[in-house]
């Protein structure tokens, strides 16, 4: 069973070489976010389907994708809409998340969503975007759970939900401790004109419209 710790800035530092040998290997990882704990990959097509299958996620429901800056979405051919320009400039790093176009034969279809879009988001949580940057990619995500089961709080119920994975190698686990019981992001669809709200999260559309105007959904 692979679990290492991830609290300090030692930790991580300790963390980067086993996580960049265990990515391009094909494995699949659990770390924490600034909300709730997820399972990610590197966003290649190969990949995505074994986190797909690991967790059972219906198909046809796209993951998110994990960047630690502006720069890293731009270089993966993303593209900020004025709307999506003005809500990264206020709120990222934070629980926002974006949907945004572009990424055409740069990062896998089984990325985007039913509106066309990628959806992607600046990690505010500190471990986790220092291991960003320092694998020089983005890390895919999506919430480490069971389709309908509730998020993992900490590593123990996570471990009881994918002990198998973990056992075998396959899912290597960062601990960062009991992220405690947060609402998942806020999700605004960018990928027209006019931004629509998609999910209601940790910020709330006031908060959108009080910080960015006619920007916000």
């Amino acid at each position: 069973m692979t679990v290492l710790p991830f609290v300090t800035s030692a930790d991580v530092l300790t963390a980067i070489e086993p996580v960049r040998t265990h990515l391009d290997g094909g494995g699949l990882l659990a770390h924490p976010t600034e909300t709730v704990y997820g399972l990610g990959s590197r966003a290649v097509a190969e990949d995505l389907e074994r986190l797909a299958a690991l967790k059972g996620r219906p198909e046809g429901k796209p993951f998110l994708l994990l960047v630690c800056g502006r720069r890293m979405a731009v270089d993966v051919g993303l593209s900020f809409s004025p709307a999506a320009d003005a809500l990264a400039e206020r709120f990222w790093p934070g629980p926002l998340t974006l949907v945004l176009t572009g990424g055409e034969g740069r990062l896998p279809d089984a990325l985007r969503g039913p509106e066309g879009g990628i959806a992607v988001r600046w990690t505010s949580h500190a471990g986790t975007a220092a291991l960003i940057e320092q694998l020089g990619e983005p890390l895919t995500s999506t919430s480490a759970n069971r389709p309908g089961g509730p998020t993992a709080p900490g590593v123990p119920a996570l471990l009881e939900a994918f002990a198998p994975h973990v056992e075998r190698g396959d899912l290597l686990v960062l601990d960062g401790g009991v992220l405690g019981n947060k609402p998942p992001s806020t999700l605004v669809d960018c990928t027209t004109a006019q931004p629509k709200l998609i999910r209601e999260g940790a910020i709330p559309r006031a908060e959108l419209r009080a910080a960015v105007g006619r920007f916000a959904p």
